[in-house]
């Protein structure tokens, strides 16, 4: 099968939002030990890419049986990573990791070893991936071949940006997923687990987006599909919570009606 967002970094891929963040992410990256895809971490800081955030790690697969395709969703963030002797007086110092193990960064005592493990994004000074975007896709593969047929940057800055001042900029730049997709039969396919706050539909054979819904808040959940026993008509459902980076907060169930078939 095709490898999906795990290419190997070069100092040449470094981006941001301006020079000085450009600048920041180069330094950072050379300053690292960085191996490529399988970089082991030791007591020297390190870079993980995609890392434990990245990849397809989050979300799922959704298949179109029928023309045989399958669906998946990345993420592309890297993590630095430093593993840290437990007898040093900055491990000694700190908690036991509480608060880490909650955000799931900092340094995290590895319970039974000699070592804790420290851990964050790999960001440029404004809070953007180092990496050039884009930093999601979706992506259709041919299951006989084992090829892309299509990949598509997904999401947008529209609602998160640096410092949580949200960009409201509809720049399909692709943007990091956190949630399934869901494929139907009459060839669509639906994901809302980007950090902007829609529902969109593709085309399931050209990625072309063809349908979108603003949401209340952003949504971290999978897409399912039902028919009613009561209308017969087919129905999205999408559960909306709020995007992982975004402040905004709800409990949203809400049901879209596919239109019905001629």
């Amino acid at each position: 099968m095709p490898q999906i967002g795990n290419q190997t970094l070069k100092e040449s891929d470094m981006w941001g939002a301006t020079p000085f963040d450009q600048l920041a992410c180069r330094i950072g990256f050379k300053s690292m030990r960085y191996d490529g895809l399988f970089t082991v971490p030791d007591t020297d800081k390190s870079l993980s890419f995609p890392g434990s955030l990245g990849g397809m790690n989050w979300g799922s697969m959704s298949v179109d049986p029928n023309n045989h395709l399958l669906f998946v969703n990345d993420m592309r963030l890297g993590l630095w990573v430093q593993m840290i002797p437990a007898d040093t007086s900055n491990i000694a110092r700190g908690s036991n990791g509480g608060e880490a193990i909650n955000t799931g960064m900092g340094a995290v005592p590895l319970k039974g070893t000699p070592y804790a493990v420290n851990k964050n994004r790999f960001m440029s000074p404004l809070g953007i991936p180092c990496q050039k975007p884009p930093f999601g896709t979706l992506s259709a593969i041919d299951m006989k071949t084992q090829k892309i047929v299509w990949q598509v940057p997904v999401g947008t800055v529209q609602d998160t940006g640096p410092f949580g001042i949200k960009m409201r900029v509809k720049m399909p730049v692709g943007m990091p997923t956190l949630g399934g997709t869901l494929a139907t039969q009459g060839g669509l396919v639906f994901i809302a687990g980007t950090q902007d706050y829609y529902l969109r539909a593709f085309d399931s054979s050209t990625g072309k987006e063809v349908w979108k819904a603003r949401l209340p808040v952003g949504s971290q959940g999978g897409p399912m599909s039902y028919v009613s026993p009561k209308d017969g008509k087919q129905y999205i459902l999408i559960s909306a919570g709020g995007a992982r980076q975004s402040p905004d907060r709800g409990d949203y169930v809400i049901a879209y009606a596919l239109p019905d078939s001629k």
